[in-house]
């Protein structure tokens, strides 16, 4: 009888793990049929939300309530749906910079207000009643900077609650007396997870409630819903999840949250090869946010072993956009062998709709600990500084009808163009414009120096970097390029 028993239990959670794997696969495979199509881009702003927050106002499925004014008296809306007992709150864009998991919620209402997965949501909606604000700092937002108008991090302001952002959360979160809270964010890009090449695309934590870090039973709880959504992410991004260091950082709100009774789940988008914009990240974060909240719902979460989250990797900084190992370095009639770690950083437009990249060398030499998006063994090639083409251009236009790949080849990295219209920010070419009377700096591979420069192997020139960007000129491949500079 006993062996029975355990077999009819084992046989019990092996059809919950399958079930639970049908829905997220189904969640993964059908995505874009509920994917919000006028959130597109990482900079969105409070007015880009407004329509699709009126929708749902007019919507009987859901509750829509302003509940509090940015400093700059932007209204403040949480989004509620369903009648459980169980409240889950989300929170997004605390640092206006911060949209990934914004765009999500959209999303996910956008599947609530489908007539799919309705036995899942019938699960989810008599069990829970899901809270969202999907955008805290709607003036950090207008001009895609972390900080509000005030110029603090709301995030370090659950003490002194000096912004009307921070007080809004925390009298939502009191109000509601949630029982878990979903504190949603983005981190840099550069983030790895530990030891290993690959970036941490969603990091997590479950804040620690006192310097001590004890594990009550809601912390626990985080803890057990964090191991499943990192299962969920693995999925599809293996490898490619870290988790923060849990030091108490007594200002925080998501440590003061997990400390007023709520469990808390902190969630990090990080970065994804090749995605800019973020957006398979924003999908990750649909499904395994849609997943957690089912885990909820139907309590599967509290099977899991609280000893499987201290395995998942921390959290490390050490990657580049593009790492150069191992490249001869002539300086002052002697060779050197070195490492060259560049980033390329975004400088926002005036009005914060889009950017343009200045790259930098944040690091050289031995960089045998560090990763890069890109790595480029240069063993046996030879920095080389680029030249001025001897031309002058009268024009962007003229510009445009040359054979960049073959200036390139020819070692020219700069071209001189007489008429560069004021409003223009960056070359658009993969070679640099500079003005008529512009003269290039002696050219050095320098920590904070932009990037720019050849590499040789033997007397064929093969590769250049151009603004950070690698440029295989052995290649015919279209250029992964977004733009240059220009020198004036």
């Amino acid at each position: 009888m006993k062996i029975q028993i355990i077999v009819l239990f084992l046989f019990a959670n092996l059809f919950c793990s399958a079930q639970q794997k049908d829905v997220t696969t189904l969640l993964y495979d059908t995505y874009e049929t509920y994917k919000e199509p006028s959130l597109r881009k990482r900079r969105i702003k409070h007015s880009d939300l407004q329509p699709l927050i009126e929708k749902y106002r007019k919507n009987d499925k859901f509750k829509v309530n302003r509940v509090g004014t940015s400093i700059e008296g932007r209204a403040l809306s949480l989004i509620s749906i369903g009648e459980g007992g169980t409240h889950v709150f989300l929170w997004s864009q605390m640092h206006g910079d911060e949209t990934t998991a914004t765009q999500a919620i959209f999303d996910i209402f956008n599947l609530f207000d489908s007539p799919d997965f309705e036995a899942e949501k019938q699960e989810i909606l008599a069990s829970c009643t899901l809270h969202f604000l999907p955008m805290l700092n709607p003036d950090g937002a207008e001009v895609f900077q972390r900080r509000n108008r005030l110029g603090i991090d709301i995030n370090r302001d659950a003490l002194r609650l000096q912004s009307p952002e921070g007080q809004t959360l925390k009298r939502v979160r009191d109000s509601l007396n949630a029982d878990f809270g979903f504190n949603l964010h983005d981190q840099s890009t550069y983030y790895n997870a530990e030891r290993t090449e690959k970036p941490a695309t969603i990091s997590y934590l479950a804040p620690a409630y006192n310097y001590e870090k004890d594990i009550n039973e809601k912390r626990g709880n985080a803890m057990k819903v964090i191991v499943f959504m990192n299962s969920i992410i693995q999925k599809y991004a293996a490898g490619q999840v870290g988790r923060y260091n849990d030091d108490f950082e007594p200002r925080a709100f998501g440590d003061n949250i997990q400390k007023w009774g709520t469990s808390t789940i902190l969630i990090e988008s990080g970065g994804y090869l090749g995605d800019v914009e973020k957006q398979e990240i924003r999908k990750l974060n649909y499904v395994s946010i849609l997943s957690a909240i089912y885990s909820i719902a139907t309590e599967n979460y509290k099977k899991i072993a609280l000893g499987e989250y201290e395995k998942i990797p921390e959290n490390d900084r050490k990657l580049f956009d593009l790492k150069i190992e191992n490249v001869t370095y002539p300086l002052l009639g002697k060779d050197y062998v070195l490492d060259i770690g560049m980033n390329r950083l975004e400088v926002d437009k005036e009005d914060h709709d889009d950017f343009w990249y200045s790259s930098r060398i944040l690091d050289q030499g031995d960089l045998s600990t560090y990763y890069g998006y890109e790595t480029l063994d240069a063993t046996g090639y030879r920095v080389t500084p680029g030249k001025v083409y001897p031309k002058l251009l009268s024009s962007i236009d003229a510009l445009a009808a040359m054979d960049i790949r073959s200036l390139l080849k020819s070692g020219y990295t700069y071209v001189r163009v007489e008429n560069i219209p004021s409003a223009k920010l960056a070359s658009p070419f993969p070679i640099h414009m500079i003005g008529k009377r512009y003269e290039v700096p002696e050219f050095s591979i320098e920590v904070g120096f932009n990037p720019t420069f050849l590499l040789k192997k033997g007397e064929d020139i093969t590769h250049a970097v151009i603004n950070g960007f690698l440029i295989d000129l052995s290649s015919d491949k279209k250029i992964n390029f977004k733009n240059a500079m220009i020198y004036r």
